[in-house]
C-alpha cells in the first residue's frame, strides 16, 4: 500500500494542524477515519462478490485442475498416503487385542439394559400418543400430536436428574 513512516507521517500531521487548525483537526481526523472506513467496506464487499461469482462460475475447479496438473508426483503422493493411511487404521484395528471376558460381559450387559430403557420409553411415548388421541377424537377434535415434556431424567442412570 502506501509506505509511509513516521516521519512522513509527522510531517503530514505538522501540515494539517497549521493547514486546518487545532480546533477543526478532531473533526478532520474523524471524517478522513469514516471515509477510509467506508473504503475498506467497499472493498470487502467487492472482494467479496467478486470470490462469490468466481465460486459460482467453477473457478475454484479449474484451480484444483491446474495445480494437479502441474504437479502430478504431488497428487500421487496425496493418493499413496491416503491408501497408507486407510491401511494403517484397518491394521491398527485388526491388532487392538479384544476386550476382556469380565469387560465384554459388562459392555454386553450395559447395551442391553440401554436397548431396554430405550424400547420401555418408546412404548411410553407411544401409549401417551395413542391416548392424547383418543381423547381428541372422543372431543371431536383433531388428535394431539405434541410430544410429551421430557426433562431427561429417562436419559440419565437410576432415572433421577
Amino acid at each position: 500500500m502506501l509506505d509511509l513512516g513516521w516521519t512522513e507521517l509527522l510531517v503530514i500531521g505538522i501540515v494539517a494542524l497549521i493547514v486546518v487548525g487545532p480546533k477543526d483537526l478532531p473533526g478532520m481526523f474523524q471524517a478522513i477515519g469514516r471515509f477510509v472506513g467506508k473504503a475498506k467496506g467497499m472493498a470487502r464487499d467487492f472482494s467479496r462478490a467478486m470470490n462469490d461469482a468466481a465460486d459460482q462460475s467453477g473457478v475454484g475447479d479449474i484451480q484444483k485442475s491446474f495445480k494437479a496438473a502441474s504437479n502430478p508426483m504431488k497428487t500421487a503422493m496425496d493418493e499413496v498416503k491416503k491408501t497408507t493411511d486407510g491401511v494403517r487404521s484397518d491394521i491398527d484395528k485388526a491388532t487392538r487385542p479384544a476386550l476382556d471376558p469380565e469387560r465384554q460381559a459388562a459392555a454386553d450387559k450395559i447395551r442391553e439394559k440401554s436397548a431396554e430403557m430405550a424400547n420401555a420409553r418408546r412404548a411410553a411415548e407411544a401409549e401417551e400418543q395413542a391416548a392424547a388421541e383418543t381423547q381428541g377424537a372422543d372431543a371431536g377434535q383433531e388428535p394431539a400430536t405434541a410430544a410429551p415434556a421430557d426433562d431427561g431424567a429417562a436419559d440419565k442412570p437410576g432415572g433421577k436428574a
